[in-house]
């Protein structure tokens, strides 16, 4: 059913660009012969270049990857109340983003800041090439304000981290050797019902993970606190850990053909991917060039126009 509605998608999107520019072939002639005005005949155009544009955007998700949807996690960096604030607009935008494009979204594990905002979050988008669109906001997001956490009122920075892995799928197979898996219970914090703070339903995954490739160990930490159901928080940790050793996998596989995402810089403070200057109006990519002074949009979770610049660039690497 899944390819089926694949193939589905193209031949519609085929079929709905062939009819709109027989369309706009015939409004030439109709607006020469008065029964079209020339407002009507760029309309035509300018929807048939958005089909156009959206359907050339789609094929450049070829990644076996794309298709996926994320486990989307987002850390505030130095900078205490400013940052952990940051990080909760961030996590709106991206939660915003996924309602306006019909996705399933969740969140499976939240830290609260201190005073306001948090120190991290991560959440679960589910849907067709999720990944694929989401990918380009791998990295840092700098955020430049006049702080309301400022008594002074003065201009801050801030930065948080944004790391995105394919959500994986029951039809993918991951290796993972139940000996080194062991689990802690906890109870959830926060505002709920009776079962809140009573029942430990949160759970805390661990998993002494080796690479087949380096030999190197590493353990895995996984806390989820999504349902008041802790077999259902087990199921849901068990699966985002098949999304890191998935995404594990994925990049030994781009490193032998030497395809690591070049243009992408690495997580880490002072290699920031974007800026978001609230007081210019401005909201920058620094991979692509590409700007807007729409911050508002963008906060609401208007960022395609950014994923598209990033896929037109580097969509081929």
């Amino acid at each position: 059913m899944r390819k089926i509605k694949q193939i589905k998608f193209w031949i519609d999107g085929y079929n709905e660009i062939d009819k709109i520019t027989g369309e706009l072939e015939l409004g030439f002639d109709f607006v020469k012969e008065g029964l079209l005005s020339e407002e009507e005949l760029d309309c035509i155009y300018a929807n048939s270049l958005k089909l156009l544009e959206e359907l050339e955007l789609r094929n450049m998700l070829r990644q076996e990857e794309d298709k996926l949807g994320v486990v989307l996690k987002i850390n505030s960096g130095a900078g205490g109340t400013e940052s952990q604030d940051w990080a909760q607009m961030l996590m709106r935008l991206y939660l915003r983003w996924g309602e306006k494009h019909g996705y399933k979204t969740s969140i499976a594990q939240l830290q609260e800041g201190d005073d306001a905002g948090i120190k991290s979050v991560t959440i679960n988008i589910e849907g067709d090439y999720v990944y694929g669109y989401l990918k380009s906001e791998n990295g840092v997001h700098r955020l430049v304000r006049v702080s309301p956490y400022n008594a002074q009122g003065k201009r801050m920075t801030s930065f948080a981290s944004v790391f995105v892995t394919p959500l994986v799928d029951d039809t993918i197979e991951i290796n993972i050797t139940p000996a080194m898996v062991s689990w802690d219970t906890f109870r959830s914090g926060g505002a709920g019902g009776q079962n809140v703070n009573k029942v430990e339903s949160g759970v805390r995954l661990r998993y002494n993970y080796k690479d087949p490739y380096t030999g190197e160990e590493e353990e895995i930490l996984i806390e989820n606190t999504e349902t008041r159901d802790q077999p259902k928080n087990k199921e849901n940790a068990m699966r985002q850990l098949k999304s890191i050793l998935y995404e594990k996998e994925l990049q030994h596989r781009r490193a032998e053909l030497r395809k690591i995402e070049d243009g992408k810089m690495k997580i880490e403070w002072g290699s920031q991917i974007r800026s978001y200057v609230f007081d210019d109006r401005r909201v920058k990519d620094h991979r692509t060039n590409y700007q807007t002074s729409d911050v508002n949009g963008v906060m609401d979770g208007d960022i395609d126009d950014f994923i598209k610049a990033y896929l037109m660039e580097f969509a081929e690497e």
